[in-house]
């Protein structure tokens, strides 16, 4: 290793050093001098100490026989002043903190690996670090408003994908090709993590006040089971028309939501399918914005329950499962019409099944075939929706939704027509 990589090294670590005390120090701006146990002088000279100790190891540690000693003799002497000063500081301002001990740790830590390791996740460590110590407020604030079952669900969510899902066979089962069983879970996890997400956004940025909104969280949950909820108010005499929005808006999520897991699960699909499902969601939206301007609140409208809930999760899986076999034997024994019919078929209680499975068979199906699959599926899901809306709401309300479907069917075909389908 020649001098400028050296103090290339030693000048990361410094850098890094500075970076954290900067945050440090602007937390405790206020403070008067010797009030503060680190400010960004302290701070960037831990992250010196930590390149040093670094260079030392790299130079006399390992030739001397006993590799790690020059690392932990700096790092127990910077932590060991850190926690005496911090201890100080604690007792005089009666508080309890141990995140500067913590960051100062880090820091040492960073600054070793920066002269001793990958430049990159140095520097990467580094500005992790950072943008978790200025997220403290956003940080408790957010655990402050989350509920306890958004707590488990995340644990559950964490557990399913880091323990349970290496262990189920992926080895696919069953006959006509036989069902992934770890692909099923991992298409049902990533399906609820999207309203999981959704959810939680909504509990961190604001209350969900008015239909439109609600509708709109809703579609990440699911639209079609959202567009009857809201027809079966209407009908019980609550103001259809933000109603009516807040179903057309739900129904634009879940034109965005397909979008999204094509692009992720089959981006091949994505360029055919982009131009009109982007054309249907714009006349939804515009649609939903117009008749909430017209429309008068039915009241507040709770949060949906828990999109993370074991059960529904459960179900998820159950249908997937069963759409991807059902489109496989009709592939299998019908060919190309098998799987438009499973597909259509299937996206009358929702889209999202049919999508995922159509995706997942592109080794089999062609691009074309596939896409016109999905697209189906797509109108398919937006007229029962619609028939639904007649079934189960009043009729200015089921006439709305036949309205804002028609005419982003209308231009989701003139999308099609432009963008040259495969």
């Amino acid at each position: 290793m020649d001098s400028f990589e050296l103090f290339q090294r030693l000048g990361l670590a410094i850098a890094i050093g500075a970076a954290v005390g900067v945050e440090r120090h602007w937390r405790e701006r206020d403070e008067p001098e010797g009030a503060r146990t680190a400010g960004i002088r302290t701070f960037t000279m831990i992250g010196m100490v930590g390149g040093v100790a670094g260079l030392i190891e790299r130079s006399f540690g390992l030739a001397s026989g006993y590799p790690g000693i020059a690392l932990a003799g700096f790092l127990i002497a910077v932590a060991t002043v850190m926690a005496v000063f911090e201890m100080r500081e604690a007792i005089a301002q009666q508080s309890y903190s141990v995140t500067s001990v913590i960051a100062a740790i880090l820091t040492f830590g960073l600054g070793a690996l920066a002269a001793l390791g990958d430049m990159t996740i140095a520097s990467a460590g580094g500005a992790a670090l950072i943008a978790i110590l200025a997220s403290r407020e956003f940080l408790h604030e957010g655990i402050r408003r989350l509920k306890w079952i958004e707590l488990r669900s995340a644990v559950i969510l964490l557990a399913m994908t880091f323990v349970l899902l290496p262990i189920i066979p992926e080895a696919p089962v069953g006959p006509f090709g036989g069902v992934s069983p770890k692909s099923i879970v991992l298409l049902a996890i990533t399906l609820a993590s999207i309203s999981f997400a959704g959810y939680v956004a909504v509990r961190l940025f604001g209350a969900t006040r008015g239909d439109v909104l609600a509708g709109a969280i809703g579609g990440l949950v699911s639209s079609t089971g959202t567009t009857v909820a809201f027809a079966r108010r209407s009908a019980a005499g609550e103001g259809e028309l933000t109603l009516a929005a807040g179903a057309i808006g739900a129904g634009a999520v879940s034109l965005l939501r397909t979008a999204f897991l094509v692009g992720t699960l089959a981006a091949a699909l994505l360029p055919s399918l982009l131009a009109p499902l982007a054309a249907g969601t714009v006349v939804l939206v515009f649609y939903a914005l117009l008749l909430a301007r017209h429309g008068h609140p039915s009241g507040d409208r709770q949060l949906p329950g828990n999109p993370f809930e074991l059960m529904a999760v459960a179900k998820m899986a159950l249908l997937l499962a069963v759409v991807a076999f059902l489109a496989r034997a009709a592939t299998v024994t019908f060919g190309d019409a098998g799987l438009i019919l499973a597909s259509a078929l299937s996206a009358l209680a929702d889209v999202d099944a049919a999508t995922v499975t159509v995706a997942g068979m592109l080794k089999t199906v062609a691009v074309p075939m596939a896409v016109k699959a999905i697209g189906v599926a797509v109108l398919s899901n937006m007229l029962a929706k619609a028939v639904y809306a007649t079934i189960f709401g009043n009729g200015r309300f089921a006439l709305h939704l036949w309205g804002a479907t028609l005419l982003s069917v209308a231009a989701g075909i003139a999308g099609w027509v432009v963008a040259g389908p495969t």
